[in-house]
């Protein structure tokens, strides 16, 4: 009667060392097709896909004399004669569009205002009130050599006294 018994505990061992063998080696080899996706993924670059830097805003006639808020780039283009410059509408706080506010006996007459949070800034963009950390950011502007039409790079900003003469 002993010899089933043995039988049987010997057949419940090699039972159990089949599957921890086959469990270690499922295993390891997951953890190397885990290390051979990490080192294909890292061969293919993530894209991020951005607005370009520079954009073509209009020929210096379409401008009108004083402000035009242009919506889809959130910018305001300000003519004076024939110097042109360009603001930011985008809020230095959390990124709201700001309001051009024309003002009475100012100089100069104008200052914008964000709905938001209702910081406020002089007309040159530098901030006075409300939770606004920065002034807002001043663009280059220049005159496209091919064609003629003003171009903003939104890449590079400069000082406030920034004025391309056309």
């Amino acid at each position: 009667m002993q010899e089933p018994h043995n039988q049987k505990t010997a057949d419940h061992t090699t039972g159990r060392r089949t599957f921890l063998k086959k469990f270690s080696l499922f295993t390891i080899l997951l953890g190397l097709f885990g290390q051979l996706w990490t080192l294909v993924r890292s061969l293919i670059p993530n894209v991020l896909y951005e607005p370009p830097t520079r954009l073509k805003i209009g020929r210096p006639e379409d401008f009108v004399e004083g402000v035009q808020f242009l919506e889809n780039e959130r910018l305001f283009v300000f003519r004076q004669g024939n110097q042109f410059y360009c603001i930011t509408a985008v809020c230095t706080h959390l990124g709201c569009t700001v309001k051009y506010l024309p003002m009475q006996n100012d100089d100069p007459p104008w200052h914008f205002h964000c709905p938001c949070h209702g910081s406020k800034f002089r007309g040159n963009g530098v901030n006075f009130a409300g939770p606004a950390p920065r002034p807002l950011q001043w663009y280059k502007m220049e005159l496209a050599p091919d064609d003629g039409q003003l171009v903003v790079d939104f890449g590079q900003e400069v000082d406030r006294d920034f004025r391309l003469t056309v």
